[in-house]
């Protein structure tokens, strides 16, 4: 793509008519509203950007609809986890880049254009490196190199099974680092990314759980000034547990003993106080929100509202891809919101506003910031992710504006989607992606040898 026109298109100052976009190198080089199509464009009606997935454990998408029946009078997260730790023990290099590369394929036809990439599938079956440490991380930026999609690799480190260094469940075997051995798979990880355009790396220390405070401090700095991932409060159980380790809740913790600013991004966040949620939002972090993902598992409601009106920063991930989409995530964010607090249009940015334009916006920069992307929307030096609607969709027929968003999000599942660029690269088509065929074959025959 050389060259775009669009009727109406999201920029960052809002919407506007008649809109060329010219792209160089896969990035944005020129936006020129208020102007007619010339013979060189290729035409759509209207466009907005593409939105980063900002927490994403791709090998969980095989195991998607596994773990809907209790084995346990009460089913829980720590249930769910050991389905999920029997399924990641038996999964090879080949079937880990099958699973990711139908997930990314399907990110970009549901309007994810870039993704976080919480990574801490390292090792081989037996716990054991393998004789390229980050081979599972080239595994990760192959999918991402076939399906196009923007990849920011947060290389996990986890080394305990529970607060105050408790010894590891033999289940986490494959995740295991000290933090020698980490460095050494950082910089591996690095390399296997290297020749991946747009792609970036930070670090993810996994949670106060599974990283000791020192092994924290040691942590950070390998981060090279990239962005820090780690999960927290996603759970009350882990509440309980920080506070009988430390009198501390984790995300009070964090604020007081880790340099949390603006290159964080704590994870779920979703058991947090007033207080805690006051400050947090103070420290520039960002809140990254797994609405369908803490919805399956029955994590909580993330305390949205009084976060915003204290000008909280977040983002959205899809976490364990048991469904994913970016009106999945937003629409799951205000319904949450709207249950917790019996009322309708909870998250808006006022009166007359478009809850639809207010999640997305919030969404497009928090994720941006997450991810350690310097721009974010339809703007010069941005890189060309861009999203077109399929306005014959029932739900967008007659609309204009914030009210496509709305319909969008609120009124329609997968299929409103029309083309999708990344970097410049047009990878769907009429809604399907280039690879969606091979990407389902090879996906399923993995899927099956794993059951089997």
């Amino acid at each position: 793509m050389a060259s775009l026109h669009l009727a109406s298109a999201l920029l960052p100052s809002g919407w506007a008519d008649d809109v060329q976009i010219t792209v160089s190198d896969g990035r944005i080089a020129a936006v020129t509203p208020g102007v007619p199509p010339s013979a060189a464009d290729e035409r759509h009606q209207v466009a907005v950007p593409g939105i980063a997935s900002l927490h994403s454990h791709a090998f969980q998408r095989g195991m998607a609809g596994l773990a809907e029946i209790s084995g346990h009078s009460t089913d829980t997260f720590w249930t769910w986890r050991e389905t999920m730790y029997r399924f990641a023990l038996a999964m090879s290099p080949d079937d880990v880049e099958a699973v990711a590369t139908l997930l990314y394929v399907e990110m970009l036809e549901r309007g994810f254009t870039r993704v976080g990439e919480f990574h801490y599938l390292h090792h081989d079956r037996d716990g054991a490196p393998y004789a390229d440490i980050a081979e599972m991380a080239g595994r990760i930026a192959s999918a991402a190199l076939g399906s196009g999609i923007g990849l920011t690799l947060l290389p996990s480190f986890y080394a305990h099974g529970g607060f105050g260094g408790a010894a590891p469940h033999d289940g986490q075997r494959r995740f295991l680092c000290d933090v020698d051995q980490f460095a050494k798979l950082l910089t591996a990880s690095r390399g296997a990314i290297s020749t991946l355009a747009g792609a970036n790396i930070g670090i993810a220390p996994h949670s106060l759980r599974a990283v000791a405070p020192e092994e924290l401090r040691a942590l950070v700095p390998l981060s090279d000034g990239g962005p820090v991932h780690i999960h927290a409060a996603e759970q009350v159980k882990e509440v309980e547990d920080c506070l009988a380790w430390s009198g501390q809740r984790p995300v009070a913790w964090l604020l007081d003993h880790a340099s949390v600013d603006a290159r964080w991004c704590l994870i779920h966040a979703t058991h947090m106080t007033p207080d805690e949620t006051a400050a947090l939002a103070a420290h520039g972090a960002v809140a990254g929100l797994c609405p369908v993902t803490e919805a399956s598992l029955g994590d909580g409601i993330f305390p949205a509202r009084d976060y915003l009106k204290a000008g909280g920063r977040f983002g959205v991930g899809t976490d364990s891809n048991v469904l994913v989409g970016v009106t999945d995530e937003l629409r799951q964010l205000e319904y949450g919101q709207r249950l917790t607090h019996r009322e309708r249009n909870v998250l808006t940015s006022g009166p007359g506003a478009s809850t639809g334009r207010t999640l997305f916006d919030a969404a497009l920069v928090g994720g941006a910031q997450a991810l350690a992307q310097p721009h974010s929307g339809l703007q010069v030096g941005a890189r060309a992710d861009i999203v077109t609607l399929d306005l014959s969709h029932p739900s967008l027929a007659g609309r204009t504006r914030d009210a496509l968003l709305d319909g969008w999000i609120f009124a329609t599942s997968n299929d409103a989607i029309d083309c999708v660029w990344t970097g410049g690269d047009k990878v769907v088509v009429n809604g399907r992606h280039r690879l969606r065929d091979t990407a389902r074959r090879g996906f399923n025959d993995a899927v099956r040898r794993l059951l089997a």
